[in-house]
């Protein structure tokens, strides 16, 4: 199973998706930073990534190969992070095959209905538990 997270900025968000996929998964995934800059692909790798890649092209050609992307909301809202996230981006992701668990931070000034804000521990929590646990259940039924 191939994991790719994708962050930008800082990459702590990346970061801590990552760290808690090799607490629960250890070397049985294979996880993919992914940075739209240097400095977030770098702090990504810190948390033990498997593979780290930055910027457009190496996000649009990684993720053809995904199982599941992983990442804040942004990553499909073109222009978000200050610009990090270009259209291409934004479109690729969005329209990728591969299932995508998204985490809805805030930060974009977009709301997601229904969606009450919770801590970014509690969110990470959340998509290994559920939401992976589930995905890798129906993966296995076929």
């Amino acid at each position: 199973m191939r994991f790719c997270v994708i962050d930008g900025q800082g990459g702590r968000i990346g970061a801590a998706m990552i760290r808690r996929l090799k607490q629960e998964y250890g070397e049985g995934v294979e996880v993919h930073a992914l940075g739209t800059n240097a400095a977030a692909t770098a702090y990504m790798m810190k948390s033990h990534a498997n593979r780290g890649a930055t910027g457009e092209n190496a996000i649009l050609h990684s993720i053809k190969v995904a199982d599941v992307i992983i990442g804040p909301l942004s990553i499909v809202l073109a222009n978000a992070m200050m610009g990090e996230v270009t259209p291409a981006i934004a479109a690729a992701v969005a329209s990728c095959q591969a299932p995508k668990l998204l985490l809805p931070l805030n930060r974009e000034g977009v709301k997601v209905a229904g969606v009450s804000p919770e801590p970014l521990p509690h969110l990470v929590e959340e998509i290994v538990k559920v939401h992976l646990k589930a995905l890798l259940t129906e993966c296995t039924k076929y």
